[in-house]
């Protein structure tokens, strides 16, 4: 493995937060100059009463890793995992409280819309002057400039301020400035979303090209497809700490099967749908079941006061969250109207279950008159690889897609 060009040993990092502790009534601030004046004593006793209590809040905690030159890192996480705070602390934006950070080269970030950009400069001079921030000369950015411009598709706008930009047009000269003028270190946040599909694609593309020369890329983001397709290892951020580094596809599976504390939807065995019924209970055998094998599957939902269940499905998604398949369940008796304290139970079958071998979730989608909503990931199912007479080795997994096709063959 080639020199580490990132550094983090124990990094964290502490915001002080305060909380008024008596909750004081609104007062117009003229009563408060009338106060201040006419009875000063009374006034700064009223003041002094005021405290503030103050609380630590540690947004990174004892965060260590290393990223060799031409890694590309997904940073993945829930919202308030700490991800933006580390990228902020990366990008030297602001400092951590404690900890040591060592970045070896050059570094562009894009974090937020409009980071880096003076709004009163046109497009032409913001790129000027990112280039100069990042230590370009200015023969460097000329010979640049007409990529960064074809890229971010705003020639009819290069001279006009850039506060003036829509949000999408600030992301497309963002990106395209900071992926071109050659940074050693790429570093890009959840912002890339603000884009429409097209450019996110041609982004995604970019990122891969950037790696593909040697150039190292931090990746933040909530769609683990594009976290998965881009990224050759993944590091899991939960309350601040590392939970997972490592191999990507692991990462993912790690995050998504995770349940934060406190987040049962019922009483034990139970899950909450809506106002009206609960999730009784939900199976699925044989569980792992092999590749176009037969799975059966039975639940049982409780109406917690009268319900019509007009529409329900089972619902299967990848690891990645990207629905696979359904089996609509409305021909077991859909629209059905359940009295309070009532019980339905139904189960049924997979004949052959085509799915390639790997890691599903399947979950419920429930629709009532009070009521329309997907529980996702209720159960995890693993697909078993099929097996193969004669020793065939089938190509891996996620090259194969999702679906395990039944055909046959003419010599």
């Amino acid at each position: 493995m080639s020199e580490p060009i990132v550094v983090a040993e124990r990094v964290g990092k502490r915001y002080r937060i305060q909380h008024q502790r008596d909750r004081q009534p609104y007062v117009a601030l003229r009563d408060v100059l009338t106060q201040a004046v006419g009875q000063p004593r009374a006034w700064w006793r009223a003041r002094r009463r005021q405290h503030l209590a103050c609380e630590d809040f540690w947004a990174l905690k004892d965060v260590t890793f290393r990223v060799a030159a031409g890694e590309v890192v997904g940073i993945i996480g829930r919202n308030g995992a700490g991800k933006s705070t580390l990228l902020k602390v990366l990008s030297r934006i602001t400092e951590p409280t404690t900890g040591r950070l060592v970045l070896d080269g050059r570094v562009a970030s894009l974090l937020e819309v409009g980071t880096g950009f003076h709004p009163e400069l046109t497009g032409r001079e913001n790129i000027y002057l990112n280039g100069a921030i990042l230590g370009m000369s200015r023969a460097e950015i000329v010979r640049k400039f007409d990529e960064i411009v074809a890229f971010a598709e705003i020639e009819t706008f290069l001279d006009t301020p850039v506060k003036r930009y829509s949000s999408g047009m600030y992301v497309r000269l963002a990106f395209a400035v900071a992926a071109h003028l050659e940074p050693e270190i790429l570093i890009v946040d959840e912002v890339l979303s603000v884009g429409d599909a097209e450019f996110q694609k041609k982004c995604l593309g970019k990122m891969h090209e950037v790696s593909r020369g040697g150039r190292t890329v931090l990746f933040v983001s909530h769609v683990m497809p594009a976290v998965q397709s881009l990224c050759t290892r993944a590091i899991w951020l939960e309350r601040g700490a590392i939970a997972a580094d490592g191999d990507v596809d692991a990462a993912i599976h790690r995050y998504l099967s995770h349940s934060p504390a406190g987040a049962a939807d019922g009483p034990a065995g139970q899950v909450r749908i809506g106002d009206e019924l609960t999730l009784d209970s939900f199976e699925m055998s044989p569980n792992p079941v092999e590749t176009g094998g037969r799975v059966d599957f039975a639940l049982r939902l409780q109406a917690m006061q009268p319900a019509r269940v007009e529409h329900l499905a089972l619902l299967f998604h990848s690891i990645q969250e990207l629905r696979v398949a359904i089996v609509d369940l409305r021909e077991a008796g859909a629209p059905r109207t359940l009295s309070a304290g009532e019980t339905w139970a139904l189960g049924g079958s997979i004949a052959a279950l085509p799915l390639v071998e790997g890691d599903y979730r399947v979950g419920l989608g429930v629709g009532t008159t009070a009521y329309a909503g997907d529980h996702l990931g209720l159960i995890d199912l693993r697909v078993a690889p099929r097996h193969r007479p004669g020793g065939h080795v089938p190509y891996a997994a996620p090259y194969r897609g999702v679906v395990e096709l039944d055909y046959q063959l003419r010599s």
